[in-house]
């Protein structure tokens, strides 16, 4: 069955990147929410998904919507199985689960980087989000983060919602400024 929804998938991914879409990104709540299982036949039913797929392709590791699930793992069960998979960024949740970072090394993927908590209705500081940025850098280099918020953020009040996206972009300012001014003072050396 699990096959058979992959060849869908595999169609309708197809369909966006005819349409002219840049990336194609699959949400996946099954993997992390069922590893043992997950192990026996996902990566399959996700290289049947992506047979033939040229385009960009993300694959986000959801620990389920922040509205219902208020405690999250701070680790992934299924993460590093996916190293060997034809999805070539993987996205993964960081601020609510205070996840591990260092889990992130063992990847030479693109790794999209959840910094939003979507179960706070408090508006990050753009400075709070840039330390969840670093939390990252020691382990995946700049130029293989993409910042996002952490999963879908059909929950949140229009307000709070526009309020994240604009500390994540002002946050990451501030990471990619002192990104320049070490590579600056390195190339001075």
């Amino acid at each position: 069955m699990a096959h058979d929804y992959a060849a869908a998938v595999n169609a309708e991914i197809k369909d966006l990147f005819a349409a002219g879409a840049d990336i194609v990104q699959i949400d996946e709540p099954y993997l992390q929410a069922r590893p043992d299982k997950a192990r026996r036949f996902a990566l399959g039913a996700l290289r049947r998904a992506l047979d033939g797929v040229t385009g960009t392709t993300a694959l986000h590791i959801c620990f389920g919507y922040a509205l219902t699930f208020k405690q999250k793992s701070p680790a992934y069960d299924f993460l590093l199985e996916l190293e060997d998979s034809p999805v070539q960024q993987i996205s993964v949740e960081t601020a609510q689960s205070k996840l591990d970072c260092s889990s992130l090394a063992k990847l030479s993927k693109t790794i999209i980087l959840g910094v939003i908590d979507l179960a706070d209705m408090q508006v990050e500081t753009p400075e709070a989000v840039a330390a969840r940025i670093r939390r990252a850098l020691p382990y995946v280099p700049a130029e293989r983060l993409v910042i996002a918020p952490d999963c879908g953020m059909k929950y949140l009040p229009h307000d709070v919602a526009f309020g994240k996206l604009r500390a994540m972009v002002e946050g990451t300012k501030i990471v990619r400024r002192e990104l320049q001014g070490s590579s600056v003072a390195s190339a001075r050396s």
